[in-house]
């Protein structure tokens, strides 16, 4: 049984190193099969980027020894080694947040790309200069292959620097080298977490081709769930014991399975979260997050005050799988484009075809949700799933004076000044508070028809809760007057209304109203 790893990414290493490798290189001859093409592909962090790359500079490098086995071994094809350019800028630090500062970084990355071909590049060379001046050396003998990978992150370490701008500039003119010699290119590989667009970084690369969300590339990264049981099926026998086993892969599923590419792919395992799932003997835990916080993603929504309630409850366009402008990102873009979010399900309206989004599984919409309490109310991911433990609890027994309680110490404990006392704050609020108490028990932020504000069932009852800012007196005439509790008449279990009020300047619990309502059994 060969071993698995969550922290090699180079292929050679990986094959070398006798860990599993799950066959993707009929992907990679379809993409390497044209005499000169140029792709773009997003797809969120710690997916399988870099070890795509690098798959790919192994195959221009001739190494076809590396292959033996995989679908690509016996493809038509002369492995014909080529000059390779490989870039990541997986070590910028957003220390240097100056365009001059960029510069110099990019050029050394250029001269260390150049010294792997013993060249030597003059050192009054900038960036760009140094670039195009590597791959004009190069050309004179054959095309050159040219591999970039996170070639976004300048840009997101620093997407609330003053200096955006000139970094943005910087880059554009580091990445028309590509436009600019694009008849010494056999092949441009350009991958990253975002999608910003052409006339934000490269300029006029009209032969780009963007395979982001293209059909046949849909599960290119990531694993379906027969790659899942073909490749892991052993180690799934093995951690199941005497479960279920169906029923233990359907928990694997709902904790990493769930990101969706195109509207009509199958979808896909996070490829590190499985590895450390695997790697800590089936322990579920929350794998993707540890590996980097959303910092960057959540400064911007309370910027804009998104809803992330609304976004979640209404179907949205096509549009918002478009790549945007440095200088007006849209939250709702950048969470589908950094994995946050993914496409759930799908509608045609006005011939055109319209999203429902949602967290694509439980590690997502657990820690997600406690990074964002974390950023709106100033509570760490500890107390956040602690006090969503406590809440749960006290609905399972049904006990509404200490759920009453836990709620006051809960909005009592919020820093003054964490957060803006604005509506859009309490529904970010509200919105991650309820989708992590639906970790334990069964609990969402809005109905389907997105009228009541949250709605909580356990074995023994139903609550439905109304939240009003302030001393809005209507809580409970809403929910009786629009009747939210109708669809659970018929329904043997108890059924409780809870009107919850809250204080948009100092931030507290300052009313509470509840009520049971009668069934008609």
């Amino acid at each position: 049984m060969k071993n698995i790893t969550s922290s090699v990414y180079d292929f050679e290493n990986l094959i070398q190193g006798n860990f599993l490798y799950v066959d993707k290189t009929e992907y990679i001859w379809q993409l390497i099969r044209p005499a000169q093409e140029m792709y773009f592909l997003s797809r969120p962090r710690r997916f399988g980027k870099s070890l795509t790359v690098s798959t790919f500079k192994a195959v221009f490098e001739g190494k076809k020894e590396l292959f033996k086995g995989l679908a690509i071994y016996d493809k038509p094809y002369d492995w014909k080694p080529y000059p390779v350019i490989h870039l990541s800028f997986g070590d910028y630090n957003p220390i240097n947040n100056t365009a001059e500062r960029l510069d110099i970084y990019l050029t050394d990355k250029i001269k260390t790309a150049a010294k792997d071909f013993n060249i030597e590049i003059p050192q009054t060379q900038d960036a760009s200069s140094a670039f195009g001046k590597l791959v004009d050396i190069l050309s004179k003998k054959n095309q050159v292959i040219i591999l970039i990978d996170e070639y976004d992150k300048p840009i997101l370490d620093n997407i609330s620097s003053p200096d955006i701008s000139d970094i943005q500039r910087c880059l554009k003119g580091f990445y028309s080298v590509l436009k600019d010699r694009n008849a010494k290119e056999r092949f441009v590989f350009i991958t990253g977490v975002s999608k910003f667009s052409p006339v934000s970084l490269f300029s006029d690369l009209n032969n780009l081709t963007d395979i982001t969300m293209d059909a046949k590339y849909a599960t290119m990264l990531g694993y379906t769930q027969y790659e899942l049981e073909m490749n892991f099926g052993d180690r799934i026998a093995a951690l199941a014991h005497d479960k279920d086993i169906e029923a233990y892969k359907i928990k694997i599923k709902e904790w990493y399975n769930g990101y969706r590419f195109e509207e009509n792919a199958k979808t896909v395992y996070n490829p590190v979260s499985l590895a450390k799932f695997f790697e800590n003997e089936g322990k579920f835990n929350n794998y993707w997050f540890s590996t980097g916080t959303p910092t960057f993603l959540l400064q911007l929504t309370k910027q804009k005050d998104f809803n992330f309630q609304a976004a979640l409850q209404n179907a949205v366009p096509q549009v918002a799988f478009s790549a945007f402008e440095i200088d007006n990102i849209d939250p709702l873009s950048l969470l589908l484009q950094t994995g946050y979010l993914t496409i759930k399900d799908t509608e045609e309206r006005f011939d055109q075809t319209w999203y429902y989004l949602d967290f694509p599984n439980r590690e997502i919409a657990g820690a997600f949700s406690a990074y964002i309490l974390n950023s709106y109310a100033g509570k760490t991911q500890t107390v956040s799933v602690q006090f969503a433990a406590e809440i749960a609890t006290a609905l399972l027994n049904g006990d509404l004076k200490k759920l009453r309680k836990v709620m006051e110490v809960f909005f009592a404990g919020i820093p003054y000044g964490v957060h803006k006392k604005n509506e859009a704050t309490f529904q970010a609020i509200f919105f991650s508070m309820f989708r992590l108490l639906g970790q334990y028990i069964e609990a969402e932020s809005t109905t389907n028809d997105g009228r009541i504000d949250a709605v909580v069932q356990t074995a023994d009852a139903v609550y439905l809760f109304e939240f009003k800012l302030d001393n809005d007196p209507t809580a409970l005439e809403q929910i009786k007057a629009k009747e939210y509790f109708k669809k659970y008449l018929l329904d043997k279990r108890n059924i409780f209304i809870i009107g919850v009020n809250f204080d948009t300047v100092k931030g507290n619990l300052i009313g509470w109203q509840e009520e049971k309502i009668e069934n008609s059994l």
